[in-house]
């Protein structure tokens, strides 16, 4: 792993006053908070908004789409930008849009103007999504971002436990337009409370620059990527769908072509070019693709075939979301005193383990076995993010810790998109077919889960090798105390 850097002291300064640290890991995780509560209390609203807003279904998915798209079209493009201009002042921008954006959904008169204030709103969360870990690289130093990181995952382990909750209560009392007014006063607070923030100074090592046609190219790739994917997921292979991969694979090769060529590139040649940054990115796409396929699979196969209704099926899967609210701070005591490989390695080998467990779902199956499966998903998983989320963050120089974060976040939007567009596939060729308006139903005697799990495992595996591509084992150290309350007394703030 690269050894931090005089300018990573620079921009990770060790004087910086512990107020100002604990505001800006506020800042971090309940931004990521809100973000991760959009989505999850939007899967619960969309039926009501259709009926309501008399749609189709197609144009309700495009309520989710329409959101994917922009934000990772955007999100390295918009880490790029807090480089530049500053990750508090980049982060408030997007928190305040994205509050403004959620208030307009919230009084949309109709289905077209939600999608289109959707498309903001995926905007102004591809500006503070990367900011969230851009703030926290300018305060912390690399050796010290292992329990910020996993206070953030922690959080967002609680918004997906809470979410559909939440969701559920909000629609059934108050209608769906009030869960994108939830996002409207904490959002704004956020954006405000940013813009009183006095970044810590930086020293500069060079120009940071935009490379807008390199950014063109970038956003061309991964929104053709995203739409091709969702597309496959709602009409499986099609001529549609071969096209699209062809025009993500030529934007990538002239993205590629772009980079290497040009004086001031998007993408630097410290992470353009850095194995372990690679290998880190991948095991992310690995990991949250067999999470969110296995999520997918799981919620139809628990109705199909167990005859569970949506709230148990709910209850059920919890214990994956709240595994994931210790597992994230214990990897982060692992990554300090094991190093990166040991703990991603035995977090991938927790999720793969879990996946395997569900994939024996059938008549008769105990409840508290499909829950153990679940634990054991939520808990591989919280530590695999907080593992490779600190290698990506930390391993490159302080200057790019932005399009760090834009492509950790890249590969936390395009790996679930993934894992779905394999599971229905999986599903269709071996028991399963797309069924009424694009969902995939259980053949007659319901779905069978198995082969789409067991693909999904596969892919985690291969995760599991990408791991060995991280930094390995090292010395074990003692770890007094793994909390940042006393991370800032250590450095006498």
């Amino acid at each position: 792993m690269r050894a931090p850097t005089a300018a990573d002291g620079a921009m990770a300064p060790t004087g910086t006053a512990a107020p100002h640290r604990r505001l800006t890991l506020a800042s971090s995780v309940l931004g990521a908070v809100i973000v991760a509560l959009d989505g999850t209390v939007l899967t619960i609203a969309q039926p009501t908004l259709q009926r309501d807003l008399r749609a189709s279904f197609t144009q309700v998915q495009w309520t989710s789409t329409a959101y994917l798209i922009a934000v990772a079209s955007l999100l390295v493009f918009a880490g790029r930008l807090g480089d530049r201009h500053g990750h508090h002042r980049v982060f408030a921008v997007g928190m305040l849009g994205f509050g403004a954006a959620s208030a307009g959904i919230g009084c949309a008169s109709g289905v077209g103007w939600v999608i289109a204030l959707r498309v903001a709103q995926g905007v102004f969360g591809a500006l503070l999504q990367p900011a969230t870990l851009g703030m926290l690289r300018a305060v912390y130093p690399p050796d010290r971002l292992g329990m910020p990181l996993a206070l953030r995952t922690s959080a967002i382990g609680v918004a997906a436990a809470a979410g559909p909750l939440v969701g559920g209560v909000l629609v059934t009392h108050l209608g769906w337009r009030s869960v994108f007014f939830l996002n409207v006063v904490p959002a704004l607070v956020l954006g405000l409370a940013a813009l009183t923030v006095r970044a810590p100074a930086r020293r500069r090592t060079g120009a940071v620059g935009l490379d807008l046609p390199g950014a063109g190219l970038l956003a061309v790739a991964l929104g053709a990527l995203v739409h091709t994917l969702v597309g496959a997921t709602a009409g499986g292979l099609t001529a549609g769908t071969v096209l699209g991969l062809l025009a993500t694979a030529g934007a990538a090769v002239a993205f590629v072509r772009r980079e290497r060529r040009t004086a001031d590139p998007l993408l630097p040649p410290g992470v353009l070019g850095s194995a372990t940054v690679g290998a880190a990115l991948g095991v992310l796409v690995a990991a949250s693709a067999a999470m969110l396929g296995t999520m997918f699979v799981s919620s139809y196969a628990l109705q199909d075939v167990l005859g569970m209704d949506p709230l148990r099926t709910s209850l059920t899967a919890l214990p994956g979301a709240v595994a994931m609210v210790p597992a994230a701070p214990l990897a982060a005591v692992l990554l300090r005193r094991w190093g990166a490989r040991p703990t991603a390695l035995a977090g991938m080998g927790l999720l793969t383990l879990g996946v395997l467990v569900l994939s024996r779902i059938g008549a008769g199956t105990p409840a508290v076995g499909i829950s153990g499966g679940f634990l054991l998903v939520g808990a591989g998983f919280g530590a695999v993010m907080v593992t490779a989320t600190a290698v990506v963050v930390r391993d490159v120089p302080a200057e790019s810790a932005g399009v760090a974060g834009g492509l950790q976040q890249t590969a936390l939007n395009i790996g679930p998109t993934l894992g779905v567009a394999v599971a229905t596939a999986v599903v269709g060729v071996s028991g399963g077919a797309a069924g009424v308006s694009g969902r995939v139903v259980g053949v007659p005697g319901g779905m069978a889960p198995g082969p789409a799990l067991m693909a999904l495992a596969c892919g985690a595996a291969l995760g599991g090798a990408l791991c060995s591509r991280l930094p390995g084992p090292v010395a074990p150290t003692r770890v007094d105390s793994p909390s940042v309350r006393d991370h800032e007394r250590k450095d006498g703030s």
